[in-house]
């Protein structure tokens, strides 16, 4: 069964983290007129939720217990996708060093991707969507024809996590993305990958362009 019923489609950015997906993510929308989706964020959120309430992230049971006792709704402000979790939107408490580093442990419970890949798909009810994360080509909208994946060399990566004030380990950080038995990290098939190693932000969204339109979709110039 096709995971996309609706006639909107979705583009999915791909990647590891601080590989440059986000913003790449948010500049193609703009460009393509589209609604930016950052699934990481959602996770996020719930990573948030779930340490507001003093839950320990390695508390499965009661963290799938919580997630039947909240209410998350998500949304686009016209350009960008929004998220809250009981009316309320954590901000940039979401870039903390606590979330940072508990939202793996949290992202690799399979109750959690459930509720939230049924949310993602539920975007291209609207309209047609960028979004970024670790399995949307893979996992989330896996009939899509538009997959990127967005790389770039470790010690890039670390300059550019260092840069936004955050510390957490790459090689760590990778290995749980990667290891994780539910929707591990990987290239999804069909996927072109681009090395964000070297470009600049322009040049990389020029290359990610010209990989959609080989991919066969319609971009005027």
């Amino acid at each position: 069964m096709s995971s996309n019923p609706s006639p909107h489609f979705a583009i999915a950015i791909d990647g590891p983290a601080a590989s440059g997906k986000s913003t790449l993510a948010r500049l193609l929308a703009q460009r393509l007129g589209l609604t930016m989706v950052n699934s990481g964020a959602m996770y996020r959120a719930i990573t948030w939720k779930i340490l507001q309430q003093n839950i320990d992230p390695q508390d499965t049971a009661a963290i799938v217990k919580l997630l039947d006792l909240i209410t998350i709704q998500c949304g686009s402000d016209g350009i960008m996708s929004t998220i809250t979790i009981d009316g309320v939107d954590p901000g940039d408490a979401l870039r903390a060093e606590a979330i940072n580093n508990n939202v793996s442990t949290i992202s690799a419970i399979p109750e959690v991707r459930e509720k939230l890949i049924d949310l993602q798909r539920g975007y291209l009810t609207h309209s047609s969507v960028v979004m970024e994360g670790r399995d949307i080509g893979s996992v989330v909208f896996p009939d899509t024809p538009y997959k990127i994946y967005v790389d770039a060399a470790e010690h890039v990566r670390a300059a550019r996590r260092g840069k936004d004030g955050e510390v957490d380990s790459i090689a760590k950080r990778d290995a749980a993305d990667s290891k994780r038995t539910t929707a591990p990290l990987v290239v999804a098939e069909g996927a072109t990958i681009l090395d964000n190693s070297d470009h600049t932000i322009e040049s990389g969204v020029a290359a990610a362009i010209e990989i959609l339109r080989q991919q066969g979709l319609v971009i005027p110039d």
